[in-house]
């Protein structure tokens, strides 16, 4: 379900997101969206050893701080506040299992970017600083085996159990939770 941006340059873009209604597919989207982030991190370490922290790599930390301090932790909360418990009371017994597990990877998430933060932030200001290439690669580790395990159990298992109307619940606080809307 995954859909990885162009790659190009240092920032690569990507594409349009599905809009409100399709809750589990904006989900999808957002996990090209961090996998772009993710492999920008990558290019980030290689290119403050080449060049140091120049207009590009303050561009990178930004972009990538911008990301996970606001629509990467929106992902987080969709889930944990509105998919993961439609997932519980819809009575599936995989999900209670499948929710603990994602649930637990979302913490020590949360604390792998707490210590990727403070040099992104320093170099996003122009300090010359370097990136741990160890710590970039536990944090994208971490979420590429997270948007793996979400790939391939959690949003099958949501499209399979959950109908109509949770589905457009989850979407709508999805867009409140954004101010959007709908």
């Amino acid at each position: 379900m995954s859909q990885k941006g162009a790659s190009g340059g240092l920032l690569s873009g990507s594409g349009g997101a599905p809009d409100f209604d399709h809750p589990l597919e904006m989900l999808a989207a957002c996990h090209g969206r961090i996998e772009d982030r993710c492999d920008l991190l990558h290019r980030l370490v290689e290119h403050l050893a080449a060049s140091g922290c120049d207009g590009q790599a303050r561009q990178a930390a930004t972009s990538v701080l911008r990301y996970f301090d606001t629509a990467g932790e929106h992902h987080h909360e969709d889930e944990e506040q509105n998919l993961f418990p439609a997932l519980v009371l819809a009575g599936e017994p995989a999900a209670v299992r499948l929710v603990e597990k994602l649930r637990a990877d979302h913490v020590v998430m949360r604390a792998a970017w707490r210590g990727l933060r403070a040099p992104l932030e320093e170099l996003a200001a122009g300090g010359n600083v370097s990136l741990d290439a160890g710590d970039v690669e536990a944090f994208t580790t971490l979420y590429r085996e997270h948007i793996a395990r979400e790939d391939a159990e959690l949003l099958p298992l949501a499209q399979r159990v959950l109908d109509d109307a949770p589905l457009r619940a989850i979407g709508a606080a999805m867009a409140q939770r954004r101010g959007v809307r709908v």
